[in-house]
C-alpha cells in the first residue's frame, strides 16, 4: 500500500465543501463548517439564493485558504511522515484482517489535506480529504478508517462481483461498510495508534452507531462478535444478512441522528 498526501488546492476544497452545503443537507453535514469558521454568517448565507450562497463560500474560503496555507503544507509534510512511519504496521494489520497481502494493492492512494471539516472518500478512485485542523496522530486514525474501506470493498467486490455504485450511500452496503470499520480497528496494532479509537474519546465511526441497539446489544459489539469468530467471507456475508434482517430498525436510528 503507498499513500500520497498532498494539497489539493482551493478550488477541490471548496467543491468539496459546497458538497455539504445545498439547502436538503441537515446539520449534521452542514452544521461543522460553520463552527470551524466563524468568519462564514450562517443567517446570511442561508438567505442567500444558491448561486450567491457559492460565491459567499467561495470568497470567504479563499480569504482563509490564504491565510492558512503554509500550514497545510506543514500538514501535507507531517501526515506523509507520520504515514510512512506507520505504513508496515497498518499493511500488516490489515493483511491479517482480510486473509490478503495488502502490500499488493492500493498503490495509488492520495490524501488531500483540506479546509473542509467533513472528509468525503471515493472508492474508486482511492482518494480521501483530511481536515488540516488534525494532529499527524489523528491524521493517521482518520486514514485507517478510509483505508479499511478501501480494502473491504476490494474483497468485497471479489467475493460478490457486484457494482461500486452500490457501495455509497444511502446504501445499505455502505452503512454496513462505516459500521466494520470499528470491530476491524480492535485489533491492536491499528487501535494504538488511533487516537480516535475508545469511544469515550470520539470513536472511530459515526457516533450514531455507538447508541445503535438491536435486541438490547450495541450492532458494534455483535458485529465484533461475529468478526473475531468467522472469515473474513463468511463475515461478509452474515453480517449483511444480519443487517439486512434488521434494516428498517438500523435506517431509523441513523434517520434520527442526523435530522
Amino acid at each position: 500500500m503507498e499513500l500520497q498526501v498532498r494539497n489539493p488546492g482551493v478550488d477541490h476544497m471548496i467543491e468539496r465543501v459546497l458538497d455539504f452545503q445545498s439547502e436538503d443537507t441537515s446539520d449534521f453535514w452542514s452544521a461543522p463548517l460553520y463552527h470551524f469558521y466563524p468568519q462564514l454568517d450562517r443567517a446570511y448565507a442561508a438567505a442567500l439564493p444558491w448561486q450567491e450562497r457559492k460565491a459567499y463560500f467561495s470568497q470567504v474560503l479563499r480569504q482563509i485558504y490564504a491565510e492558512e496555507e503554509s500550514i497545510i503544507e506543514d500538514k501535507v509534510k507531517s501526515y506523509g511522515a507520520h504515514w510512512a512511519s506507520c505504513k508496515e504496521q497498518i499493511t500488516q494489520a490489515l493483511s491479517d484482517a482480510f486473509a490478503i497481502d495488502c502490500n499488493a494493492i492500493l498503490n495509488d492512494m492520495v490524501c488531500n489535506v483540506s479546509l473542509n471539516p467533513i472528509e468525503p472518500r471515493f472508492l474508486q478512485s482511492h482518494t480521501f480529504d483530511i481536515f488540516y485542523k488534525n494532529s499527524a496522530n489523528g491524521a493517521i486514525g482518520e486514514a485507517i478508517h478510509e483505508i479499511i474501506h478501501f480494502v473491504w470493498f476490494h474483497v468485497w467486490n471479489q467475493l460478490f462481483a457486484d457494482s461500486y455504485e452500490e457501495y455509497e450511500s444511502p446504501s445499505l452496503k455502505w452503512i454496513l461498510s462505516e459500521m466494520v470499520v470499528e470491530p476491524i480497528m480492535r485489533d491492536v496494532r491499528l487501535r494504538s495508534i488511533n487516537p480516535y479509537f475508545p469511544r469515550e474519546k470520539g470513536g472511530c465511526v459515526y457516533p450514531y452507531f455507538y447508541t445503535m441497539q438491536i435486541g438490547g446489544t450495541c450492532i458494534l459489539d455483535t458485529l465484533w462478535e461475529m468478526f473475531r469468530s468467522m472469515s473474513i467471507s463468511e463475515f461478509m456475508k452474515n453480517s449483511y444478512r444480519y443487517c439486512l434482517a434488521h434494516e428498517p430498525q438500523i435506517r431509523q436510528h441513523i434517520q434520527q441522528a442526523e435530522m
